[in-house]
């Protein structure tokens, strides 16, 4: 265990981040905790509104997360400093990514459907670090021979295909799978060859004309979100709470 630790995390550098990623995925899981018990009325926890101002958490977030930033960038890779400034980054990514959905619609939609999009965005960051720390690294070049990692141009091709491939999925509105691909590429490569969503730029462009194209990214798409919706929203619930219940509005009166 102690070689395995020494050869995979110590020696190459990634001590840091593994601090980090603890430190984000615990804040991510504390927050949460804390806003679920003040949003039930439980526990000692309360918002904080100095002056009747609400002090969101994404706030200190920021403050951590440039603190860490600059600081892990001062310190380098190695040390007790680096260690330190890399919890203090992780700890405000947390907070930041936890509000991701508000810095998006710039608006307080926690509790709402738009909120989910905070959990997908850390679920999502904690998955790709994890790909980092197991080994992958961008673009796959660390699966091509000492020979052809010396041929810049079998290097650079390399890059631009598979940012071809990204940009593609990105077009073809899938975000999840253009993301991955860029650590994965045959994940960018699969999302570039399905169709598009019917929704995204790609099929506004190129499905236009294609009535028969169009319709079969439509019945895909219907098919998937029936298929994943539940599960999705099941896991998003448990991770980060249930959404606020809109009621429906008032009947009209005869």
């Amino acid at each position: 265990m102690d070689h395995w630790w020494h050869e995979n995390i110590t020696e190459p550098g990634k001590l840091p981040l593994l601090l980090a990623l603890a430190a984000f995925v615990l804040t991510f899981a504390i927050t949460r905790t804390v806003t679920r018990m003040i949003r039930a009325g439980k526990g000692p926890f309360r918002d904080i509104t100095p002056g009747g101002v609400h002090i969101h958490h994404v706030v200190p977030g920021v403050v951590l997360s440039v603190t860490g930033g600059f600081g892990a960038v001062a310190s380098g890779r190695q040390g007790v400093a680096a260690g330190i400034f890399a919890v203090v980054f992780g700890v405000g990514a947390g907070l930041v990514l936890d509000e991701f959905a508000l810095i998006l619609h710039l608006d307080d939609v926690y509790w709402t459907e738009e909120g989910r999009q905070s959990v997908e965005v850390v679920v999502l960051t904690a998955a790709l670090v994890l790909l980092v720390l197991a080994g992958f690294s961008p673009l796959g070049v660390d699966d091509v021979s000492d020979e052809e990692q010396q041929s810049r141009f079998g290097v650079i091709t390399t890059y631009a295909v598979n940012f071809g491939f990204v940009l593609i999925s990105l077009f073809k509105g899938k975000t999840r799978m253009a993301v991955l691909g860029t650590l994965v590429p045959f994940v960018a490569l699969v999302g570039a060859l399905r169709l598009a969503r019917p929704t995204s730029p790609w099929a506004r462009r190129f499905y236009r004309h294609r009535h028969r194209a169009r319709s079969r990214a439509m019945l895909r798409a219907y098919h998937h979100d029936v298929r994943w919706a539940g599960p999705r929203r099941k896991f998003q619930d448990l991770i980060g709470g249930a959404p606020d219940r809109v009621p429906p509005p008032p009947a009209p009166r005869p």
